[in-house]
């Protein structure tokens, strides 16, 4: 793991295996400095355990970043589920992962993410206290990504086009699932004009059909001609390859680890491209799970997610002040609040 070009100071990583249920996972704990580490246990047939490695430690830092750009009290972790969950997830796999969970003693709180959802978390909970979702209001389906990314969009379309109306604002949204649905639906309150795409062929007619967007191939949503390209599928959709034939000036969407390398950060601002750290677009999860125990009524915790309008804004505007782009400019704010974090557990020990 320490030599791995995913590794980022993590501070633990567990390999977990039950024969019984035939669970192969891993879990990354990527910092624990804000509080215990969050984030989503996701189920995907990898090719091999190396891309599940690559994965778990993308994602686990990502989820650091998206806690603290937020300022929550927690850190980032995740654990990915090594199986196709559409044919080997069973009741006795998902236990045996709460008992994984159970077994960190509250380091690690785990979340629904890709092929595992909330009946999934209801499952572990048979093993585990350390789940989200475990209120009834927090049971109920809310669209808090797709709304959070939406609330990013808002704010860098009023910073790099000047427009303070979604009407007639043309998105390409690539992946219609949990977050790229809803965020579909959103949009569309708004007026605003939608290219989408998804493997998926049937969800792709039915998008169309429903929301009157027009629908493309899923390697043509690069070269659409849009303001905002939303990526909501997985990530490393960035790349050598995909950055120069994007028609948008602007990329906000929900999927982590959409760059595919850092130096794609570089790459977009050369293009002029205004892209939104996905670390922000997507964090309305963790500000979801942050009001659990305070208010998780749907209309409070809509009201939490709208907070990723304003720092959205201040990000673009503080790379704009200082000629960077917008991931150095959230990178460094997430740095200086976990150095400070440091610093202050290091001297109340000391005490």
């Amino acid at each position: 793991m320490f030599s791995h070009p995913a590794f980022d100071d993590h501070e633990r990583l567990i390999y977990a295996y039950d024969d019984a249920s035939g669970l192969s996972a891993i879990v990354a704990i990527h910092n624990t400095v804000l509080g215990p580490a969050f984030g989503g246990c996701r189920m995907w047939p990898y090719a091999n355990e190396s891309e599940a490695l690559t994965d778990v430690l993308r994602l686990a830092r990502g989820m650091t970043h998206k806690a603290a750009i937020c300022d929550l009290p927690y850190g980032g972790g995740k654990a990915v589920i090594l199986g196709d969950p559409a044919s080997e997830k069973t009741p006795e796999l998902l236990r045996a992962m709460g008992r994984v969970v159970e077994g960190m003693h509250g380091q690690y709180i785990v979340a629904d993410d890709v092929g595992i959802g909330l009946a999934d978390l209801a499952v572990m909970r048979q093993e585990t206290s350390h789940t989200a979702a475990a209120t009834e209001s927090a049971q109920a389906p809310l669209p808090v990504t797709a709304f959070g990314v939406l609330m990013a969009i808002e704010a860098a379309v009023a910073h790099r086009l000047e427009r303070a109306e979604l009407a007639g604002l043309r998105v390409a949204v690539q992946g219609l699932g949990n977050v790229g649905g809803p965020l579909c639906r959103l949009l569309k309150d708004w007026d605003a004009d939608l290219v989408v795409t998804d493997i998926d062929a049937e969800r792709l007619a039915a998008t169309q059909e429903t929301l009157g967007a027009r629908a493309v191939a899923p390697d043509e949503i690069y070269d659409q001609d849009v303001d905002v390209f939303a990526p909501c599928a997985l990530g490393a959709v960035l790349t050598d390859e995909t950055i120069p034939r994007l028609g948008a000036k602007i990329v906000c969407g929900g999927a982590n680890n959409q760059l595919e390398a850092a130096r794609h950060d570089a790459m977009l601002a050369a293009r002029g491209i205004t892209f939104v750290p996905d670390t922000i677009a997507s964090a309305g999860g963790v500000i979801d799970f942050s009001r659990e125990r305070v208010d998780d009524r749907p209309e409070a915790v809509l009201t939490a997610v709208t907070r990723l309008r304003e720092i959205t804004a201040d990000v673009l505007a503080r790379a704009a002040a200082s000629a960077e782009t917008p991931l150095t400019v959230a990178d460094r704010i997430v740095r200086e609040r976990l150095e400070a974090a440091r610093l202050a557990r290091r001297a109340g020990l000391s005490t």
